[in-house]
């Protein structure tokens, strides 16, 4: 190992360290004291819920764990997004779990929250997964209602997934382990089979004081809705169970007796370790964003053993593509080659840069996975398309068009991993969260913006400039350097991972060990809904 690749190697895991940091912090969601103040009223955390619930809690990835991160502040935060979201396993089948995080406002849904639950719910709906929700939620949180409330990807929309979700044949189980109001009522009603946890869990329109303003009925919470009124006189919920662990159990016993799912038929065999060690990673991946690097080197690291095979090798080679296997599954590789490389005719093509041959190769090759039913996974690290006027006049939007198409119509699932830049046009041709990955996920590395901080600092100060210049001002030296400085630092944090983890672009920031994981319990998920439309990419210009 050289001194380059031990300076890679400290960086890399500073920045892991700082996630594992970060997550630790969100782990506690409203803070030990109200963790505490839950446990006293003989409630498990959304997180205890889960672990509780699942075969195995290290055997599970955690969806938009950063859901909200840096937003809300004058309301006090809103972390994890007030709700926790799991793929795992119940009686050995994999599931999503859905739970309100009552320590945060109460399980109040903010924005955050209602995009986050909805995110769930679309896993569950393309995967054909069965979905248990662990509710405890006070209900819209009042002070944004305007945000959460009448929109198309709004409260309301959970609710119709709910309907769809049935109609689809997708077990969908709800516990009732805290409050459970007004509109939120409906959630674990609509779902197959209902759970309530006696003196604990309560379902009603409205509460004790609403109904005693609105129609000057005095009745206490537990007797309106409580789980004895709930399983003995309204027939609302079909279990009554005793506490949170009772309910758990009862819910895995349930999964106990689902029926086999139909397969999609994407192939697996047994699991090799990579060729290369996993750990090395940290030292590969260099620690400036602008520095070459060869993608082969991370690629050898995250596939099975002796599994690669390299489609169109010689041809458009900023753009890597192949055949491999990761955790068994058979998947095709679509990866940005970062690393400076000369074409057959001399010319050099800059790594991370996608030029006319890589998009022509990229489609043909997405193509091709389509038509032989493997997964498509999207390592992306992408400055965008090629510019200047050879490019365009070569037709470079044409060819980059081709390939947004392809991603665009690909049937087969799509998984992306954002493992350095992600950059404009770039991102989509990549499959960006506009273009239906099944799972998206970051690296600590990545930055997804239009452009790096650095270039986006220099187009505004020079558009800055002419405008000051119009007026007839002129900056000095010093001023341009302020305002330079000052327009990087803006945009530099609006590029990091947090930024796009915090608003779900990204369904995680994942330590780069675990891509592996991802991808396979990804395509085990997708492994579940049989592809029930063929492969066409429309009308496109050739």
């Amino acid at each position: 190992m050289d001194i380059n690749f031990n300076k890679n190697e400290d960086h890399n895991k500073l920045l892991l360290s700082d996630l594992n940091r970060k997550l630790g912090k969100v782990h506690l969601g409203g803070g030990k004291k109200r963790i505490e103040k839950h446990h006293a009223k003989g409630k498990l955390t959304a997180r205890e819920r889960i672990d509780y619930l699942l075969d195995d809690a290290e055997k599970s990835i955690e969806i938009a764990a950063f859901a909200g991160e840096g937003m809300y502040e004058e309301h006090g935060g809103c972390p994890s997004g007030g709700v926790v979201v799991k793929i795992g396993y119940v009686q050995g089948r994999q599931v999503i779990v859905v739970a309100n995080d009552a320590t945060v406002k109460a399980g109040a849904w903010f924005p955050i929250t209602g995009k986050k639950n909805l995110r769930a719910q679309e896993i569950a709906m393309e995967n054909k997964l069965p979905i248990i929700y662990l509710v405890d939620s006070a209900g819209v949180y009042l002070p944004m209602q305007d945000e959460i409330f009448p929109d198309k990807e709004h409260f309301g929309r959970i609710f119709r997934n709910n309907a769809v979700m049935s109609s689809m044949g997708i077990t969908q189980i709800a516990a009732v382990m805290g409050s459970c109001v007004a509109g939120g009522a409906y959630l674990p009603i609509m779902s197959d089979e209902a759970l309530i946890v006696d003196k604990t869990g309560s379902i009603f329109l409205a509460g004790s004081y609403l109904v005693k303003a609105a129609i000057g009925e005095s009745i206490d919470n537990e007797t309106l809705g409580g789980a004895t009124t709930h399983c003995e006189i309204s027939g609302v919920t079909d279990y009554k169970a005793k506490d949170d662990k009772d309910a758990l159990d009862k819910i895995k016993n349930i999964m106990d007796k689902i029926g086999a799912v139909e397969s999609a038929g994407f192939h697996k065999k047994e699991s090799k370790s990579p060729a290369e060690d996993p750990e090395e990673l940290f030292g590969v991946l260099p620690r400036k964003r602008s520095d070459q690097y060869d993608m082969m080197e991370i690629i050898n690291r995250l596939i099975d053993a002796d599994s690669f095979e390299e489609y169109k090798a010689g041809f458009g080679q900023t753009i890597i593509t192949g055949y491999a296997r990761i955790d068994g599954w058979a998947v095709g590789i679509v990866a940005n080659q970062r690393k400076i490389v000369k074409t057959k005719k001399g010319e050099m093509q800059f790594g991370g840069v996608i030029y006319s041959d890589s998009a022509d190769k990229a489609t043909r090759f997405i193509a091709n996975c389509n038509q032989k039913k493997i997964p498509l996974v999207f390592l992306q690290d992408v400055t965008g398309f090629m510019v200047g006027s050879k490019s365009e006049h070569g037709g470079i939007i044409k060819d980059g068009a081709k390939m947004v198409n392809a991603v665009s119509n690909s049937v087969v699932p799509k998984f992306t991993v954002v493992i350095g830049n992600s950059y404009g046009a770039g991102n989509y041709a990549m499959c960006g969260k506009a273009y239906d990955p099944r799972l998206i996920v970051a690296w600590p590395t990545a930055e997804l913006a239009v452009m790096s901080g650095n270039s986006a600092a220099k187009v505004l100060m020079q558009i800055e400039k002419a405008s000051l210049e119009k007026d007839g001002k002129k900056l000095s030296e010093e001023e341009e350097q302020e305002l330079f400085a000052k327009t990087k630092d803006r945009y530099d944090q609006q590029v990091s991972p947090y930024y796009a983890a915090s608003r779900i672009w990204t369904d995680a920031i994942i330590d780069p060990r675990d891509t592996r994981k991802w991808i396979s319990m990804g395509i085990e998920a997708a492994d579940q809904a049989p592809i029930e439309k063929p492969f066409n990419m429309g009308v496109l210009q050739t």
